[in-house]
């Protein structure tokens, strides 16, 4: 058998076995418990082997709560001991470090619609271009906070519940509001 034969076998079972793994997450896996609620040690460590095999890069001990929607899960990038909130909503293009925590109700999108030419409908301008949202390691982000494409959020920074981020957050910054602006440190510069 042919390199090119064995890699094309390689990469069209990687495909079905992703699809297998997605039909199991979003039809019985999505809806299982959540701690403190009987069987949810089961179903944090189904999500969990589910999702490495849908995720670009998954670290370990990895938390997705109920409800999470990625959809395909292509460019998802999830450190170790981190957490998917209930509920959230997590497009493609997204980095997320190590230890990083998430409140229910999170939306985190990396693309959107085009709509500058009032003589279309927006509806029929397609998409702009995504951009990549990363979120660095030790971050808390509240319930329902929503972050923008190409946001960038610093080691250590603390997110408010209901804030829109729109602009890049510094390391151990806490931001809250919309748009989320900084109103205080975790720690001093001089501390770093």
């Amino acid at each position: 058998m042919t390199k090119d034969r064995v890699f094309t076998r390689n990469y069209n079972r990687k495909k079905i076995m992703k699809r297998l793994y997605l039909i199991l997450y979003y039809g019985f896996a999505r809806y299982l418990p959540t701690q403190p609620a009987p069987g949810w040690r089961f179903a944090y460590w189904l999500r969990r082997w589910l999702v490495k095999g849908v995720f670009d890069e998954c670290g370990e001990n990895v938390i997705v709560k109920r409800g999470a929607y990625f959809g395909s899960g292509s460019g998802l990038r999830v450190g170790s001991r981190s957490q998917i909130g209930h509920n959230s909503r997590i497009d493609h293009g997204v980095v997320i470090g190590e230890d990083v925590l998430m409140g229910p109700d999170v939306v985190i999108m990396s693309g959107g619609h085009a709509y500058l030419d009032p003589d279309i409908p927006i509806n029929l301008q397609g998409t702009v271009p995504s951009r990549t949202i990363t979120i660095g390691d030790d971050v808390w982000i509240g319930t329902r906070v929503i972050i923008l494409p190409g946001v960038e959020i610093g080691k250590g920074a603390v997110i408010g519940a209901g804030s829109i981020v729109t602009k890049n957050i510094p390391d151990f910054a806490v931001a809250v509001g919309n748009p989320a602006r900084v109103v205080k440190w975790r720690k001093s510069s001089t501390t770093n």
